[in-house]
This record gives C-alpha cells, sequence and structure tokens, in this order.
C-alpha cells in the first residue's frame, strides 16, 4: 500500500506563496507517477499537475508559470511551489499517486489552501 500525507495548506493573501507538501509512505517504490488535484466548492476535481519518476511534469493552464512541482527521492516527498496566488486557487488540493502498473493510484487526505485578502 501506498499512504500519501499532504501538509502546508493555509490562508495566504492573493500575490502570495505557498508550498505544499505530500509524503509518501509504504510502496513508495512502485509509484510511477505523482500529482496534485484540487476541488473548490461546487466544482469538478481538477488536475493542477504532475510529475513521473522520471521527471516529466504537466500543468494546468490554470497554473503554469505560478506553480512548479518538484520531489525529493531521499525524501519521498513531492512539493507544490504556488506562487502568485489568486482567489480561484483557493481549494481543498488533493496528492495522487499512480503505481507503475499504471492501474492503481491513491490518494491523500487533502489539505486546505485558501487564498482572500
Amino acid at each position: 500500500q501506498v499512504q500519501l500525507v499532504e501538509s502546508g495548506g493555509g490562508l495566504v493573501q492573493p500575490g502570495g506563496s505557498l508550498r505544499l507538501s505530500c509524503a509518501a509512505s509504504g510502496s513508495f517504490f512502485s509509484i510511477y507517477a505523482m500529482g496534485w488535484y484540487r476541488q473548490a466548492p461546487g466544482n469538478q476535481r481538477e488536475l493542477v499537475g504532475r510529475i513521473t519518476s522520471g521527471g516529466t511534469t504537466k500543468y494546468a493552464d490554470s497554473v503554469k508559470g505560478r506553480f512548479t512541482i518538484s520531489r525529493d527521492n531521499a525524501k519521498n516527498t513531492m512539493y507544490l511551489q504556488m506562487n502568485s496566488l489568486k482567489p480561484d486557487d483557493t481549494a481543498v488540493y488533493y496528492c495522487n499517486a499512480v503505481l507503475l502498473n499504471r492501474v492503481e493510484d491513491y490518494w491523500g487526505q487533502g489539505t486546505q489552501v485558501t487564498v482572500s485578502s
């Protein structure tokens, strides 16, 4: 099993920054890709960005140039650096991991990000 724990959410002013962390434990060596999703009230859960074990990244158009995904393999942790935050970025952010078989995936519990004055 893979266990994912998000942290780093909170309240930030528009234009500010936050860094989210997702720590993986268990079968971390079986992970093919990890990604961040978010869900705002009344909206569908959407992909924010993802990173593969090979380092390939992709981002939603809405966050390109503002958000950056990275990882620290020694710590089995993925990060989401969020800059120039907007109120529309307010959502619960979820960490996701896809296994090497590209069939099974796992989710963290989510962390709340609120962008407001």
